[in-house]
């Protein structure tokens, strides 16, 4: 199993101090994936259980996964940011009363900043064959805030990757070409039912290049 250095997650940590978010999950899976899954963010569910992907979504994601032969053994899963961004609302209980609670949000810029070396890191070890991309936070931190899911998605694409340079403060393109495949996050399909039929469609076109790869 791939594993980040105690050292990287350390500097994770204190690199993302100050700013609304809580916990910190590593990422998880083999050494020789055969797909490397960048999601968004953690959520409440995984910052509970410290493993990627364990509410809901990862219910779906798993199913997804299923259907093209493969388990969370055999892919390794991370994220663009590593600790639950959350922000504070108000939700009403069943006696009426109103309690404040935190609920997920999207990550800012400088939070997927804060964690970039983690996730430049996890791609330079583990070279994975095909960089699967869910949702347009872990599409856009590869490619560019010009990239879109509903444009690229189930299309897989050969590119350079952006890396984190600390020293210009700027994100700056790989020198190694990667394969990157867009398709939607997992939860999009609760709030957004239509794009179940698209996401199955680009998890059927995966599965095709995987087995023409064999």
């Amino acid at each position: 199993m791939y594993k980040i250095s105690d050292e990287l997650a350390a500097n994770g940590i204190k690199r993302i101090e100050g700013f609304p978010v809580e916990g910190f999950v590593r990422g998880e899976g083999p050494n020789n994936p055969a797909l490397m899954l960048v999601g968004e963010a953690p959520g409440e569910n995984e910052v509970e259980t410290g493993i990627p992907f364990t509410g809901r979504a990862g219910k779906e994601l798993m199913a997804s996964l299923a259907s093209i032969g493969l388990s969370r053994e055999d892919v390794y899963i991370t994220s663009a940011v590593r600790s639950r961004p959350y922000k504070w609302g108000q939700k009403k209980q069943r006696n009426g009363e109103v309690v404040e609670r935190k609920y997920n949000r999207a990550p800012t810029k400088k939070e997927i900043i804060a964690h970039a070396p983690i996730l430049d890191t996890e791609i330079r070890d583990i070279h994975p064959p095909i960089i699967v991309t869910l949702g347009n936070v872990g599409l856009q931190r590869l490619v560019g805030p010009q990239a879109k899911v509903t444009q690229l998605h189930g299309v897989l694409m050969e590119t350079p990757v952006l890396m984190w340079n600390e020293e210009a403060q700027a994100f700056e393109a790989s020198e190694n070409n990667y394969h990157i495949f867009p398709t939607f996050h997992p939860a999009s399909v609760f709030y957004n039912p239509p794009v179940r039929a698209l996401k199955e469609g680009d998890w059927r076109r995966l599965g095709d290049l995987l087995h023409s790869k064999k």
